[in-house]
């Protein structure tokens, strides 16, 4: 069964940094592009980053220069660096393959707030 457990949330002014770790199991994690998606109240889930095979990453627009995701394969476990966090990258956020085709974890909560 595969599972993802998301980590490393927490609240922070805007500006500030959090790092968020997903370990992974019941995959062969190397062999996927993993990604990054957030969620908030009312909203569908939204792509932040994706990490390919061999460790390249891409962003929308949204989270472009700001966050940096990265994984591990030997460790199973996929990160998302967030730095200059503004208001609206508040939500919950999740990891998954790309696409999100298995069932998603519990998320981990990030709320930016002055």
């Amino acid at each position: 069964q595969v599972q993802f457990v998301e980590s490393g949330g927490g609240m922070v002014q805007p500006g500030g940094s959090l790092r968020l770790s997903c370990e992974v199991s019941g995959l062969s994690f190397s062999r996927y592009v993993m990604a990054w998606y957030r969620q908030t109240a009312g909203a569908q889930r939204q792509f932040v980053a994706r990490v390919a095979l061999n460790g390249a990453s891409t962003y929308p627009d949204a989270t472009l220069g700001r966050f940096t995701a990265s994984r591990d394969n030997a460790k199973t476990t996929l990160y998302l660096q967030m730095d200059s966090l503004k208001p609206e990258d508040t939500g919950v956020y999740y990891c998954n393959i790309l696409g999100g085709t298995y069932n998603w974890g519990q998320g981990t909560q990030v709320i930016v707030s002055s």
